[in-house]
């Protein structure tokens, strides 16, 4: 079923949406762009204590706007034609309440008077946020004494743990307002360098993506305990080359972030949108095309007027990710384990969970962090490595560490879970914030 522009902001009395700025007035002059998706139960009065999901995604300077609710775990997705939105069924909000931020500010419609803002970093990043959620309780007391679930994806890995410290932090100094911080998951997380960036290049050899001799020559000369964030990632030259012909291998015909996706051609999609015909094009249940379609739709002015954003004329158009941010690229050399410990050490759950199709963060390395820190912190195993299931078939593999410490892989996921797996990110996501384990067995005979 698919919605008008009218249908979809009638529907919003419904489902009951909140897109609104949330200004930051103690720093500077930030404009935060948000959207907020009630909890479905908690709407139609089923229970009152629904938990409250903050949703930060991708990055450095990527859109949980665009990215997570309206092309992953949103209640709606652009149409087609990139001229309406169309639902969701499989949204996270049948779990908890959703709130989505543009952060840091210069990310999609979030901005600042002051242009030096958007010279930031991790550190400007995390204290910017957690400003932001004392206003945002300011304004919605009703919702403080929710459980709060930080989650995200991607550089998410940086954005969450590091939120997750400055709210704990927060919490030992306040004498009256504690954040009831309950969990902490990030899907396909960039954690450290040292793990995650050869793994890539495991990943690539494996799937069969580039050759023996081309994944020896990257062994050979890249040292990746020193890898960098920035260009030219302190490697030499001959690693450096070696990448770049592992990159030309593969090509702009592979989507590195699901391997097993069939590619959109957003040139060619752009012009056929604008002809307003359907674009659509379906690999392996999933409309390859929706980024463009998301594009094309932000960019309508009657869109952004519906969804009070853009209310001051940005001199430039909606992307995903910023063009705009100065972003320190040496904050992604970060090794962001100490922070994940800090985060156990204060009693508080966290999931790792991977998109098995996942070139770019592969779960390759996020296990063997994840095993790394349960081996620091002395936890011992639960849940052995095994299966996880959802609907009678196979979910995903998972591993438990004591009882505060989850690894789970998301079979047929991408770097984006609930882009292509959306039935079992929202299971794996339900069981997180109700405090599930994954089900390891079926009702449902084999023979």
């Amino acid at each position: 079923y698919t919605l008008s522009l009218e249908e979809f902001f009638r529907t919003l009395t419904i489902i009951r949406v909140l897109n609104n700025y949330i200004t930051l007035p103690y720093i500077s002059d930030l404009m935060y762009n948000i959207w907020f998706i009630y909890n479905i139960s908690y709407i139609f009065g089923f229970f009152s204590l629904s938990s409250f999901g903050s949703i930060i995604m991708d990055g450095p300077g990527c859109s949980s706007i665009g990215g997570g609710a309206f092309t992953e775990l949103g209640p709606f997705f652009p149409r087609g034609d990139g001229r309406g939105l169309r639902r969701n069924t499989k949204s996270w909000n049948k779990a908890s309440n959703l709130l989505f931020i543009e952060s840091p500010a210069g990310v999609g419609w979030s901005y600042s008077n002051t242009s030096s803002d958007y010279t930031c970093g991790d550190d400007s990043t995390a204290k910017d946020m957690l400003t932001f959620m004392l206003r945002w309780y300011e304004k919605f007391s009703e919702l403080k004494s929710k459980p709060l679930f930080l989650t995200g994806e991607s550089y998410a890995g940086h954005y969450i743990p590091q939120l997750a410290n400055v709210i704990l932090d927060y919490n030992k100094q306040s004498k009256d307002f504690k954040f009831n911080l309950k969990g902490v998951a990030i899907g396909n997380p960039l954690l450290r360098l040292d793990r995650d960036v050869p793994a890539v290049y495991e990943y690539y050899w494996s799937h069969g993506m580039i050759s023996d001799e081309l994944y020896l020559r990257i062994k050979e000369h890249c040292n990746f305990d020193d890898y960098e964030f920035p260009v030219p990632h302190n490697e030499p030259i001959s690693c450096n080359q070696a990448i770049d012909e592992a990159y030309k291998v593969i090509s702009d015909y592979i989507n590195v972030y699901d391997v097993i996706l069939d590619v959109c051609y957003p040139s060619i999609v752009q012009q056929e949108l604008r002809l307003h015909k359907q674009v659509t094009k379906m690999s392996m249940g999933v409309d390859v095309c929706m980024t463009s379609e998301r594009y094309f739709y932000f960019n309508l002015p009657e869109v952004q007027k519906a969804l009070h954003a853009n209310r001051t004329n940005l001199p430039y158009e909606w992307t995903m990710c910023s063009d705009v941010l100065n972003y320190s690229q040496s904050d992604g050399d970060t090794d962001m384990l100490p922070s994940l410990k800090n985060i156990i050490q204060h009693d508080v759950p966290l999931w790792i969970f991977s998109g098995d199709q996942d070139s770019v963060v592969p779960l390759i390395g996020s296990r063997t962090l994840v095993r790394e820190l349960a081996n620091d912190l002395k936890m011992t195993t639960t849940v052995s490595y095994g299966a996880w299931f959802h609907k009678g078939q196979v979910g995903g593999w998972q591993v438990e560490y004591g009882d505060k410490l989850t690894f789970a892989t998301v079979r047929g996921a991408a770097h984006m879970v609930p882009y292509a797996q959306p039935s079992r990110a929202l299971h794996l996501f339900s069981s997180f914030v109700h405090g599930r384990r994954l089900p390891n067995t079926t009702r449902i005979p084999i023979a």
